[in-house]
């Protein structure tokens, strides 16, 4: 009987760890001809999630948890959660139940026919019109600009199967983008609408700039653009400073008025300077990226782990 391992980071989620369990086992419920996990892993919170889990491992053996020794951001405990997952596929599924369980046996059917991917794409999204547009704004601008095809609206709700999650794992890098990653991996995909839905319990642990900073994962790790746009820019500015220049020139030879240079010189400086600078930005941050490349330092550290034995040390620290 084949195995469906649902993976579940979690941080500071108290009041839906109980809840998406719930959820999710009305759901398997009603799929039969399969064995499933759920695989919880606790992003150092700082409320109760980790005995909420704990309890839930105490009364079922089915629920695996992974507690890591402190917050090492979204994208590691996401990694976490496929690295121990033991199933023929992997559901990742996040505790807030945004994401509608409804949609899992869609994904399932799919797989079933011989798709080894299937990703939910977000049709609506209740959330305030400011965040939407600004998510979808980000979809459409990584999409024309990145090396890869991102559907638009995709989250991480979606079921992959194990050879995608292998393909996954054996990608060492550390500055890591689940969704650009899944996209890179290819394999025969298929796309499953559904309408995420508000929040129930607790509060989001992500900020606006939580966002910005989520985003630049995408683009720093996945498209060269910036790098391009920067020499286009900067042969542009190189063309407009010299024709002004020479209009400059030409306009005080034809109006026989003294020069000023110290205009030409300003708007120059301003013009260049402020090129330079982003210039120098851009470069830096994928200096960034490279530095935390060679570091070689662990994705995660886990602290402890509850009804699955620990991942070889090799494994655990994705060298």
């Amino acid at each position: 009987m084949q195995r469906i391992s649902f993976a579940i980071p979690c941080f500071n989620e108290e009041e839906n760890v109980v809840p998406c369990y719930d959820a999710l086992n009305a759901v398997i419920k009603k799929l039969p001809g399969y064995r499933f996990e759920f695989i919880f892993a606790d992003n150092g919170s700082a409320d109760h999630t980790r005995q909420r889990i704990v309890s839930l491992a105490h009364k079922d053996k089915r629920v695996k948890g992974i507690f890591l020794s402190r917050n090492f951001g979204p994208e590691a405990s996401g990694q976490a959660v496929l690295d121990y997952a033991a199933g023929d596929a992997v559901i990742p599924y996040e505790c807030d139940m945004q994401d509608p369980p409804e949609v899992i046996p869609m994904f399932i059917k799919k797989w079933e026919e011989g798709y080894d991917s299937v990703v939910g794409v977000r049709t609506k999204i209740e959330d305030n019109p400011f965040m939407t547009l600004v998510r979808t704004l980000y979809y459409r601008l990584f999409r024309a600009v990145s090396d890869i095809d991102v559907p638009v609206n995709a989250g991480s709700f979606s079921l992959l199967d194990k050879k995608v999650i292998d393909a996954i794992r054996a990608m060492p890098e550390k500055y890591r983008f689940f969704r650009g990653l899944r996209a890179w991996a290819g394999f025969k995909t298929a796309y499953v609408p559904y309408k995420r839905r508000k929040r129930t319990y607790g509060k989001s642990s992500y900020t606006f700039f939580g966002y910005i900073q989520h985003a630049q994962r995408s683009f720093f790790g996945f498209s060269y653009f910036l790098l391009s746009i920067i020499v286009y820019v900067g042969l542009l500015f190189t063309f407009f400073s010299f024709s002004f220049l020479i209009g400059y020139l030409a306009w005080h030879i034809v109006t026989v008025t003294p020069i000023n240079p110290l205009v030409a010189l300003l708007l120059a400086g301003i013009f260049l300077g402020g090129i330079q600078l982003l210039a120098i930005s851009v470069v830096g941050k994928y200096i960034q990226v490279i530095v935390e490349e060679t570091k070689n330092r662990p994705l995660y550290i886990v602290d402890q782990t509850i009804n699955t034995p620990p991942l070889s040390f090799k494994s655990e620290i994705r060298t």
